[in-house]
């Protein structure tokens, strides 16, 4: 029988570290998952799609949460990036050299005892029965990461000598993974370890990027008890004694903000629970503002507070300034708010710009495309449409808006526009008779100054 190289004991009896299983809630996979599920669920990752903003009314269901809000806006100034785990300052760790931390001291284990856990992995898979002697070959065959995998399992002889490249031990680990099986990708991991062994600055900086996370994970834990208490103003005091708190930096501005946030809401709910403003009477307040996402909260205040001075907490520019939220999304929301209110005086504004000759002209950071649907969905009148849709760009979103929305002028001057005689005589068919826009396709058709294309 063909028995494993010297090298392969050697490599199996090398190893300091645990096994684990999914199952065991003290392992640290498990609980690295829990840290992301927990910061997921705190700080909830921003959908930056621009329909969003229709589903923000003030109706009394809250969107979200006051912490998803907190994230929200801190990806304004994040543009890109994607909210993983805390980064971190490596700088101090690199200094370290005597750190009790080493992942070295794990791994070369030469003079010190095999641990107890590990043993049962030896004896797992390295069990000592007499094997037939079809095994024998199977070390000198050419063995896939999933039959490796497999016999790792079973408990019968493999080798991991073949798994050189980077890609190899990725594939390996993968099939690994995908079995569930905690042993396995233990033994497995240890293969990509001896790279990071290889590289001292490296292991140094994943060790702190450990410890960091460690203490990342508790200081959520901790700032997550907010949730639990019912008082807004107790909520407030909380959310404030965790300022002082070593938070990574985007943390620390999203414990921050969520703290700014509910004070701000305090204020202007104990504000506006006895305003008798006409708006409030026109149209009741639904809910209470407190803890509603910070969108929400401009949605508010553009709806109840538009036009207040920047000076004031219930300002929308106020709002807009202190939580730096885009112009693009500021323009979204107070479009819905002031376009809810019927009031199209507010809604021009929001896109009147001059030029430095003091020319007054319409611009959207957003496209007068995404304007136009707003405006339908709250029931602008038609002269009001026509106005936007004519400033959309693209000839065919402009054609498009105007058939669907029944601006007759643009769609007339569009195919005007293209000399296409035979689609203004179809259009002309969908209209009154003696209508105004039938009589005015009815005078292009008979103008012979006009070179039609077809």
């Amino acid at each position: 029988m063909t028995r494993a190289k010297p090298e392969d004991d050697e490599y199996w009896n090398s190893s300091k570290f645990k096994a684990f299983t999914f199952d065991d809630e003290d392992d640290e996979f498990s609980q690295l998952k829990e840290s992301k599920r927990a910061v997921n669920s705190i700080l909830v990752d921003e959908d930056e799609d621009e329909d969003d903003v229709e589903r923000v009314s003030w109706s009394g269901e809250p969107v979200g949460s006051i912490s998803w809000s907190v994230k929200e806006t801190a990806s304004s100034i994040r543009s890109g990036s994607e909210q993983s785990f805390p980064k971190i300052d490596t700088t101090p760790s690199l200094s370290k050299q005597g750190s009790g931390y080493s992942l070295s001291s794990l791994f070369k284990a030469k003079s010190k005892p095999v641990t107890e856990a590990f043993r049962k992995i030896q004896a797992t898979y390295a069990p000592e029965l007499r094997k037939p002697k079809s095994d024998g070959k199977d070390f000198v065959s050419d063995l896939s990461p999933e039959e490796t995998v497999r016999r790792m399992q079973k408990g019968r002889p493999f080798s991991l000598e073949k798994f050189r490249s980077l890609q190899d031990k990725l594939l390996l680990l993968d099939e690994a993974v995908a079995v569930y099986d905690g042993n396995v990708i233990t033994a497995v991991s240890q293969i990509l370890f001896r790279e990071l062994m290889a590289r001292d600055v490296a292991l140094r900086h994943y060790v702190h990027y450990l410890k960091e996370m460690g203490e990342q994970k508790l200081l959520l834990m901790h700032y997550k008890e907010h949730l639990n208490i019912k008082d807004e103003g107790r909520r407030r005091d909380f959310l404030k004694s965790c300022l002082s708190l070593p938070f990574s930096q985007d943390d620390a501005t999203h414990v921050q903000d969520h703290y700014t946030l509910l004070e701000r809401q305090i204020i202007i709910e104990a504000s506006d629970k006895k305003a008798d403003a006409e708006i409030f009477k026109k149209f009741p307040r639904k809910a209470s503002i407190l803890n509603m996402p910070i969108i929400t909260t401009l949605y508010y205040s553009c709806f109840y507070h538009y036009g207040e001075s920047e000076g004031t907490f219930s300002s929308p520019s106020n709002i807009r300034k202190t939580f730096r939220i885009s112009e693009k999304q500021y323009i979204l929301t107070a479009l819905g708010a002031r376009a809810k209110l019927k009031s199209w005086f507010d809604v021009d504004s929001l896109f009147n710009t001059k030029n430095w000759l003091g020319y007054t002209k319409k611009k959207s950071p957003i496209g007068f495309h995404r304007v136009v649907d707003i405006l339908h969905k709250n029931s602008a009148p038609v002269q009001v449409l026509q106005e936007y849709v004519n400033l959309i760009d693209d000839p065919d979103l402009k054609l498009s808006g105007a058939l669907k929305y029944k601006c007759h002028d643009v769609v007339i001057n569009t195919y005007r526009d293209l000399k296409d005689r035979q689609q203004l005589i179809v259009y002309r068919e969908k209209l009154e008779r003696d209508s105004p826009e039938y009589r005015k396709i009815q005078e292009l058709l008979n103008n012979v100054q006009i070179r039609w294309k077809n």
